[in-house]
């Protein structure tokens, strides 16, 4: 139901809150006053929504979804708030009467610091569609102080600051100080026997306090609010008085400072044993937090865990909170007294889980030593699931010891967390077509092999009201004029815009929008970087986490390539290109972090020379955000999508340029594939080798990235450049070990794929000329796009994995 309030009563509701938070009235009050009461007056809107959710619920003894990840990149909360409980038009109109606007107040709001890339945007997005579908659902995370960090850059170099985003994060948390929980870390276990019962007892523990903050999720023209349990940690004792009063203030502190040290950064840097052991707090008290919470909800509600199976899915969204298995384990176990069998026969049939990566590394790893240490009682609880498991793998796999070790949950003094939800959970699911494939094919192919029931797929998918209808606003308005505005509610109608694909007033009218956003981005980018770009060139935009991979560096040997094309024949026709970047290097992240410095410098050298004036400029966009993504992809015409095949599980950037109507670039890699089969060959642009051509060449090892350098005279001289060195003034540098990388490594095949996305980048220029072909490629883009709503996933995973039901 549509909330209604009248102008004189939000003004009223206003003043109020100004009244009661600042003693202002509407005239005295600064901007930052006037955004948090308006944010309070919407929080009290949200609230009181929760509270009559929570009654459905209950009243329906609705079964929950538990959405357990180490990130939620929620974006800003004000205009998705008002956009969803339809206020929008309403606070407009009271605010510009105090000399302000929705836009403008929302510019206060910092973005949540509770991510990093696809992960956290993606947990974020299906969190946004189970409220807008009515789903009961709670996610939990962790309140991040100082976030990831906040990304600056000296002299073309990264450099991570703290991400103090909470000044103005703080009015959308609401605190529950009633649901605190005891999370226990090291000690001692030992057994008694009682009653005929054994008994397991840990002592000597540290307590680090789970301190709950729940952010409101609003559902889209609903009733529905859900939430985001955000736990951050405080010591149980604040302060040592005998040593305070001694004069020894810091050590006085210390056990305080190294509680809360949980919860404030993501992901610390894990190059050291600190960092290792730290991450694994991290895990562990948030998941114990979590499955602590959820028990004792489930028993207010039932009195018993007989039925939490059947009322409750908890969902691991990576491997990161893996060890919410031994957690949810134990607590059956040693608090409520339920045998191995029963307890086991619980955990299997709630938990379910997401692999997000086929990438060894990325799969988690624990020493032993450290595990057993930091978690005692969880590591027997992983130990006895592991005899148990490894028994199991004896019967599948007679014989075989290498391939049973390689199986196991604990082997050669590893805890493996990817191995452990496999063994455990009800469910498994990669997150595109290529990518589940691939996991039952190779990567996990002997466990489907014993569950080949497990084992399922759901494409990712993505919050369209958000990265379509708020952040590209005129294009949302031309698709409600064109097909009405039901796409909002189910975007699979975004479909019917393909039979305005040979309207060229629809056509034009799309290129003006386009036009419009890229100049809005030329703008901003003129104003925080001082460099001029033409709106009139093509936008050619990578923005995701710096990894070798993703292969930016791809990307860069290109911007070589053409600048040296331009610099060779200074009057050659060329279609003006401005190549736009935005990406994090994790601060350990040596190569990563070189990447980022080389292609500052070669900005700064192109961007000088007055042969590249317009017709080639490269921008690196700083500290790259969800609210900064929401001003670039409206306004980007290439999506460049070019991961090296079979290694990217699905990518979710790749959905959201696709959707504001830039063409993608790409291999067939992850989701890849499925807009490849969505939009046609015609509509995008594809290169490179196949998943299967890269699987057989590394298997062969045939691949010589030297003969690439040997045979290409155009890419012999880029990476002779690179040794020479590239920029100009403080930021000229060489960069000799980019080039020996892929001389003489080039573990991700740059080398092999270079011709063939320099004809593909070729191609693309040439098709931009058409600008009527142009724009109808753009819009088939567009109707494709819905299939690649997290609407969609989140209906598949409540249909297909969860079986829950929205609430009535």
């Amino acid at each position: 139901m549509k909330l209604i309030l009248s102008k004189k009563e939000l003004k009223e509701a206003l003043t109020l809150k100004l009244h009661r938070h600042f003693g202002k009235e509407i005239p005295e009050a600064t901007p930052e006053q006037m955004y948090m009461a308006c944010a309070f007056l919407v929080r009290d809107l949200l609230m009181e929504r929760r509270n009559q959710t929570v009654d459905r619920v209950e009243q329906n003894q609705s079964k929950q979804v538990y959405y357990l990840s180490m990130e939620f990149l929620m974006g800003r909360n004000f205009k998705n708030h008002l956009s969803n409980l339809e206020l929008t038009e309403a606070f407009n109109e009271v605010l510009r009467d105090c000399g302000t606007s929705v836009d403008e107040l929302a510019e206060i709001e910092r973005d949540p610091g509770l991510g990093n890339g696809g992960l956290g945007r993606l947990a974020a997005c299906y969190l946004d569609a189970l409220t807008a579908q009515d789903y009961p659902a709670m996610g939990f995370s962790i309140l991040y102080e100082y976030g990831i960090f906040r990304q600056k850059f000296i002299e073309g170099k990264q450099v991570e600051l703290p991400d103090e985003w909470l000044g103005s994060g703080n009015v959308w948390m609401v605190p529950r100080m009633d649901e605190i929980q005891e999370v226990r870390f090291g000690g001692n276990v030992y057994t008694t026997f009682e009653n005929g019962k054994l008994n397991f007892v840990h002592t000597d523990y540290d307590t680090v306090l789970a301190v709950p903050n729940d952010m409101l999720v609003s559902g889209f023209r609903n009733e529905t609010v859900d939430t985001l349990r955000l736990w951050s940690a405080k010591s149980k004792n604040t302060i040592d008085m005998r040593l305070f009063s001694q004069g020894e203030y810091a050590k006085a502190m210390e056990q305080k400072a190294m509680c809360e040290v949980i919860s404030k950064v993501l992901y610390p840097e894990d190059t050291h044993y600190e960092g290792k052991s730290l991450r694994l707090k991290q895990q562990y008290f948030f998941v114990s937090a979590t499955i602590q919470c959820i028990v004792k909800r489930h028993k207010a509600q039932y009195g018993t865990m007989e039925n939490f199976a059947e009322k409750a899915v908890v969902h691991i969204n990576d491997t990161h909170p893996t060890v919410a298995i031994p957690e949810l384990m134990r607590i059956l176990i040693d608090e409520e007294g339920y045998g191995w069998d029963q307890a086991w026969d619980i955990t299997k049939n709630c938990m379910a889980y997401t692999n997000h990566t086929i990438m060894a590394e990325a799969l988690e790893r624990w020493t032993v030593p450290m595990f057993r240490q930091l978690l005692p009682r969880i590591y027997q609880i992983v130990e006895e699931i592991n005899r148990r498991f490894f028994e199991d793998l004896c019967v599948s796999f007679p014989y075989d010891p290498e391939r049973i070790s390689r199986l196991s949950i604990i082997a050669n003094d590893e805890v493996r967390m990817a191995n452990l939800c496999i063994a455990t959970c009800f469910s498994v699911n990669g997150v595109s077509a290529l990518h589940s494939d691939i996991l039952k094919e190779k990567v996990f192919s002997d466990y489907h092999k014993m569950f080949p029931g497990k084992f399922t797929n759901v494409t990712n998918g993505i919050a369209h009201r958000r990265w379509l209808s708020q952040a590209n606003p005129k294009l949302t308005n031309l698709i409600c004029e064109l097909i009405g505005d039901g796409f909002l509610k189910r975007p699979s109608e975004l479909k019917n815009l393909l039979k305005f694909s040979d309207d060229r007033d629809v056509l034009r009218a799309l290129e003006q929008i386009k036009r419009g956003n890229k100049a809005g981005m030329s703008e901003l980018i003129s104003k925080q970087y001082g460099i001029s770009v033409s709106p009139d060139s093509i936008f050619d935009v990578q923005a995701k986490r710096l990894h070798e991979y993703k292969r930016q560096l791809l990307n860069v040997l290109h911007i070589m390539r053409d600048f040296d094309i331009i610099k060779e024949n200074p009057h050659v026709s060329f279609r003006p290109k401005t190549y736009l970047f935005g990406a994090k290097a994790a601060a350990g992240y040596y190569m990563a972090k070189q990447i980022i410095r080389l292609i500052h410098s070669l900005a700064s050298e192109i961007n000088a020379d007055p042969v590249c004036k317009d017709k080639l400029s490269v921008v690196f966009l700083e500290d790259y955000n969800v609210t900064l993504a929401e001003r670039l992809i409206p306004s980007a015409d290439l999506s460049e999508q070019i991961s090296i095949a079979g290694k990217e599980a699905s990518g979710t950037g790749n959905m959201k340029f696709m959707m504001n109507g830039a063409l993608t670039i790409g291999t067939l890699d992850g989701a890849n594939v499925e807009i490849f089969e969505t939009v046609g060959n015609d509509n995008m642009f594809l290169f490179g080798l196949r998943a299967n051509e890269v699987e057989r060449i590394t298997r062969d090892r045939s691949y010589v990235p030297s003969n690439y350098y040997h045979s290409n005279p155009a890419l012999r001289k880029i990476l002779d450049r690179l040794r020479e060195g590239v920029g100009v003034g403080a930021l000229r540098s060489a960069y000799p070990e980019i080039a020996d990388s892929l001389l003489f490594c080039d573990t991700y095949m740059v080398l092999a794929d270079f011709d063939d996305y320099c004809r593909a980048q070729a191609l693309a220029s040439e098709q931009y000329a058409d600008r009527d072909a142009w724009n109808r490629k753009c819009l088939v883009n567009i109707a494709g796009s819905g299939r690649f709503a997290a609407d969609r996933s989140v209906s598949e995973y409540a249909e297909q994995i969860w079986d829950v039901k929205p609430l009535v």
